[in-house]
């Protein structure tokens, strides 16, 4: 009897692995989602900041970059300003900016200069 419990016990468990996996994997990526605009663009100038260390970006590429970060973080300035923190369509539009931005580092990067 008591075998028989235990093996019960240890086929429940194999069974119920996969959902707890699951549900962390979700909640990672949930955490992800939500550490929302500032994080990503500590990660951009993060990259920023590697392209010049490793020399991949020129003096103009790197001003320009950080140009374009400037101005995403005063638009996201005035976003905040203007209600209660950003509505769907600021965080739309910023997100927007950043994927271009993004792209840019990625370009100036990898263009061999």
């Amino acid at each position: 009897m008591l075998i028989r419990r235990i093996i019960a016990a240890a086929f429940g468990l194999v069974l119920a692995a996969p959902v707890f996996t699951f549900a962390q994997d979700v909640t990672d990526a949930s955490a992800h989602h939500r550490s929302g605009i500032n994080a990503r663009e500590r990660r951009q100038a993060a990259r920023i900041r590697d392209g010049r260390q490793d020399g991949e970006l020129t003096r103009g590429e790197l001003d320009r970059l950080r140009g374009d970060e400037a101005a995403i973080r005063a638009e996201e300035r005035v976003y905040r300003r203007s209600g209660d923190g950003l509505n769907r369509a600021e965080r739309r539009d910023l997100q927007r900016d950043l994927n271009r931005t993004s792209r840019e580092i990625y370009r100036a990067k990898h263009n061999n200069r």
